[in-house]
């Protein structure tokens, strides 16, 4: 196992001497003759270990190990001297420093020093990112009224035993509501399996779920336990239920009704015990006319609905989320924390979020790692978020980026044509009913007093389709 090192020494000997070990050893090296070439190096590369001469002309080896644990607190440094001294060692060390090593050590010694380095770069880099994920993904984070009604559903539904439809447009943290789910309930203890059923190829997908014995397929050299199985006293996730086919329904729905499973090649039953949630972004209703969904299973899922709304309903939770996922990002790529300005936050409330709560993270991410310093400015966001429509209204006439004007604003002035307003007003309440009522069409009707053929047909005039707005 060998990785990048950079050498710092203002000897060119000890450099051409270290970096010639390194490279016989299958290493990368690079090298820097004083403290400050190396930080300029390190701005623009990374390296698994740094080597770092103690007495430099330009800066003590102890100022620039400063500089380097605040730039990157993961970084793995090895002191080097001419003149070790205890002293020297314990200031060291307790700045960070991996190891001390005096300059005519042998070639094996130095070696070890690297793997060993190199080792612990890994795993604290491991450790880190498993930290940021469990940070950011342990919670469903909000503070809006959408998201303490989810909250509300949740501590109803979550002791019980209640199947749970979960559904919402991609990114809107289906996995995160059923994880909550899990986590508040009597089989909190016991394994929580996720499967994506619209990931799996079709032919692939009922071994997937049920297990399958060994000759049962072209391939099956084992026999082997099904999700189901694995999820034995606990709960699984049928995430995007909705891309089942037909035939892996039927199977389910035996499952759910009876609590007993084949594995494919088997005739012999096995009893299960697992509470069953289910994901989708598709409208099922839709998916039963069209004779692509079981309405029995249908039924069997839709004990409990639960709605995620999409992220641009709720804009006053995204400050938060972001707050929550450049730290974790932070942490989880040895980077210093880093804060988001006023401005940006309100950028990203602006920014309609076709990717929902995904999109947010993936671009926050992006930021943890791109942005210079320890503030994120407006100057550091992607394009399309400091495009017109995202960027702070700037007031007084001539003005290059008008405050965005919205539709609230414009039904409250009278501004909006009245056949627009009207028609605005029909989608609102139209698109509330379905959520409330998880897309239940026959539902909503009956809640909007109108007949479910006459609700399909302003669904499909509102443009609403699958999913929302």
């Amino acid at each position: 196992m060998a990785g990048k090192v950079l050498i710092v020494d203002d000897e060119p000997n000890v450099r051409k001497t270290m970096e010639m070990i390194h490279r016989n050893a299958g290493w990368r090296t690079a090298s820097a003759e004083s403290g400050a070439a190396a930080l300029d190096l390190l701005a623009d590369q990374a390296f698994d270990l740094i080597y770092l001469d103690l007495a430099m002309p330009d800066r003590r080896g102890i100022e620039v190990l400063k500089d380097i644990r605040l730039r990157l607190p993961g970084q793995m440094v090895v002191i080097l001297t001419g003149q070790a001294t205890i002293e020297k060692a314990v200031e060291a060390t307790k700045l960070g420093a991996f190891d001390f090593l005096e300059k005519d050590c042998s070639k094996e010694r130095i070696l070890l020093t690297s793997k060993n380095a190199l080792e612990r770069g890994s795993l604290d880099r491991e450790n880190r990112m498993l930290r940021g994920k469990m940070a950011e993904r342990q919670r469903f984070l909000g503070k809006s009224k959408d998201h303490e009604e989810v909250l509300r559903q949740i501590a109803k539904v979550a002791p019980t035993d209640a199947r749970v439809l979960i559904v919402g447009e991609s990114g809107t943290g289906k996995e995160l509501i059923a994880q909550e789910i899990h986590q508040r309930s009597h089989r909190a203890g016991k394994p929580f399996v996720k499967v994506n059923c619209a990931a799996i190829p079709e032919e692939l997908i009922e071994a997937e779920l049920f297990g399958s014995v060994k000759g049962a397929f072209t391939g099956s050299v084992v026999s082997r336990e099904g999700k189901f199985q694995v999820a034995d006293g606990g709960t699984i996730l049928l995430d995007e239920v909705g891309d089942m086919s037909p035939r892996v329904q039927t199977k389910v729905l035996r499952a759910i009704q009876e609590g007993e499973i084949e594995r494919v090649g088997s005739d012999k039953t096995i009893t299960v015990d697992v509470r069953v949630l289910a994901a989708t972004n598709k409208n099922l209703e839709e998916e039963i006319a069209a004779g692509r969904f079981r309405e029995d299973l249908y039924f069997r899922l839709n004990v409990v609905p639960i709605v995620a709304r999409p992220l641009r309903d709720h804009p006053e939770d995204i400050g938060l989320l972001a707050g929550v996922f450049i730290k974790s990002y932070c942490i989880e790529n040895g980077l210093p924390e880093k804060r988001l300005d006023d401005r940006v936050v309100e950028a990203l409330k602006r920014y309609r979020w076709p990717g929902n709560v995904r999109e947010l993270r993936n671009q926050v991410e992006r930021l943890a790692i791109m942005s210079p310093g320890r503030t994120v400015h407006v100057e550091d966001l992607s394009p399309e978020l400091r495009s017109r429509k995202t960027a702070p209204p700037t007031e007084g006439p001539g003005s290059e980026n008008p405050p965005v004007v919205s539709h609230e604003s414009k039904i409250a002035d009278g501004s909006l044509p009245l056949q627009e307003a009207k028609r605005e007003f029909e989608r609102r309440m139209i698109l509330g009913s379905l959520e409330r009522n998880a897309w239940n069409v026959t539902r909503a009707a009956g809640e909007l007093g109108l007949e479910r053929t006459a609700l399909h047909k302003k669904i499909r005039a509102l443009g609403l389709g699958k999913g929302g707005a």
